[in-house]
Parts: structure tokens; sequence; C-alpha cells
């Protein structure tokens, strides 16, 4: 069904703006900016971040993510992708390969992200994540995914619905 609607900015932020269509309310990104999901699997191992997420009220565990262009405009997103690996987790890619671009809740963000898979991975610093971001990186077994995402469950961190996608053994 084609939406003829017109579009309608409610409120605007630095980062995101709320918006209506018809009965519709969502939100989007501010500036039209994308995302980039990084799947960081090698040698049986996959890598995840940990970091406090306001929305949600707890930390989340999540595979690496960042924006594209938030930092300079018309960024590419193999390499925006490449670098938001490296300063979360502190492992450098050889080669980034483009899985897609998906939606991550269609029905209230407009939002999309490009899941992209990192390969050729060599460790170059401790990550962590930018000023303030706080970060905790897990290499995790593949094998031992499903009982570490119950422990950190158990803790009262929430789980990136991305997560599933190395559960359902959708990718790998």
């Amino acid at each position: 069904m084609l939406q003829t609607d017109e579009e309608q900015i409610v409120w605007q932020g630095r980062f995101i703006t709320t918006k209506t269509r018809g009965k519709w309310e969502y939100v989007s990104r501010a500036r039209g900016i994308k995302a980039a999901v990084i799947l960081a699997v090698e040698d049986a191992h996959v890598l995840l971040v940990e970091q406090f997420r306001v929305p949600l009220g707890v930390p989340c565990l999540e595979l690496p993510a960042g924006l594209i262009g938030d930092h300079e405009p018309g960024e590419d997103a193999g390499l925006a992708a490449a670098r938001e690996l490296e300063e979360e987790t502190g492992y450098r890619a050889e080669r980034i390969e483009f899985l897609g671009e998906f939606y991550s809740s269609p029905g209230m963000v407009s939002e999309s992200f490009f899941f992209v898979q990192a390969h050729g991975l060599t460790k170059v610093s401790d990550g962590g994540g930018v000023d303030g971001e706080n970060i905790t990186v897990h290499r995790v077994a593949l094998a031992d995914l499903p009982g570490f995402i119950a422990a950190k469950r158990a803790e009262g961190c929430g789980i990136d619905a991305k997560v599933l996608t190395l559960l359902m053994g959708q990718i790998i």
C-alpha cells in the first residue's frame, strides 16, 4: 500500500526527529544518518560489546555498531564500520563485507543499518569506545554463546535483537 499522506516533523533534536504521517508517529535519525552493525567472528569466537543504554536504563549486550557520517558527512559505510569496530573493540578488520541493509523496528523507526561482516581481525588496542562510551568488549566462543547470553540476561543486561542472528545461525 502506497502512503500518500504528507510527512510532518513534530520535533527535531541533534540526533533524532519525531514525525507523523497520517495517523502514524515515528522517529528517524536526524540528517539522514545511517548506522553500520558489524559481525566480527573469527576462530569460532564473536566480538560483542556491552554498554549502558539510557533508553533502557541498563547495560545492553550488542554487536559492535556505530553511525555512518556522524563525524564526517558523506563518510563511506565500509570505512565507518571499520572505524567503529576498532574504536569499540580494539580489533582492526582486513576486509569489510556488506551483507545488506536492514530496518531495526519498521513500525516505529525509519532508521536502517548496513549489516557487515568483518574479516581478517587483528587486535590493535583495548577498544572501549571514545570518551564517555565505557564499552566492555567480550570475545565469546560461539559454542558458549547461549550460556553467555543467559548469564548476561540474569545479571540484568539487555540483549539487542541483532544478537539473535548469532543464536539462530542465520549468518554463520
